[in-house]
């Protein structure tokens, strides 16, 4: 696969008010540079999922990357050009069944075993937290830290992104312990375009 960006921001829509400013959000982030994200919805059917990462995909244009979570069905009916699931979706394998070759499919693990038994499977990128204690999630796994982080990348040459609690403040450390890109959330909500573009000089 092609290098992941160093920036991997996650659109996840319980964290907007309504879904146009989540969309507004999306541009704002693609002003600034970004080439990748994540829609996540974790509460909406499947009509509101598939309308809004539609929307996504005409808002940010052809040459971004953008990721479903979860829903390889809806990757598809949306044409969106990868899939992240986690340990409670669709297996790897029976994800990329459903995706194809050509889409990306990114796992998420949270400790050692689980990235190692991730690492054996077709999937084009791991991810590992949460690194640093996070909001984002009702019943988030135990904090994995920054040396859970580097012993995650003794174990796997796959692209590493690391997620959970990643701030400007400690996003430096994040990537010396190992990880190849950085999943945001919270942090990038007050003035996207501004605040990603304080993370890209940060990440170099």
């Amino acid at each position: 696969m092609q290098l992941l960006p160093r920036l991997y921001p996650i659109l996840d829509a319980a964290c907007f008010m309504d879904a146009a400013t989540m969309l507004k959000a999306a541009e704002e982030l693609a002003a600034a540079g970004i080439t990748l994200l994540q829609y996540r919805n974790k509460s909406g059917n499947a009509r509101q999922m598939l309308e809004q990462a539609r929307d996504l995909r005409l808002r940010v244009g052809a040459n971004f990357k953008l990721i479903m979570n979860d829903r390889a069905d809806l990757c598809l009916a949306a044409g969106l050009d990868g899939l992240h699931v986690g340990q409670d979706d669709l297996s790897p394998a029976s994800a990329r069944l459903i995706i194809g070759s050509e889409r990306w499919l990114g796992v998420s693990t949270h400790n050692p075993e689980q990235l190692a038994e991730a690492d054996k499977t077709s999937a084009d990128y791991l991810a590992i937290g949460p690194i640093f204690a996070t909001r984002s999630k009702a019943n988030p796994d135990p904090v994995v830290g920054l040396e859970g982080l580097r012993r995650a990348r003794e174990l796997t040459r796959k692209p590493l992104v690391a997620i959970g609690g990643i701030t400007r403040a400690n996003v430096r450390s994040v990537i010396e312990a190992g990880a190849d890109s950085v999943a945001v959330i919270s942090d990038l909500l007050l003035a996207p375009r501004k605040t990603a573009e304080e993370f890209l000089t940060l990440l170099g």
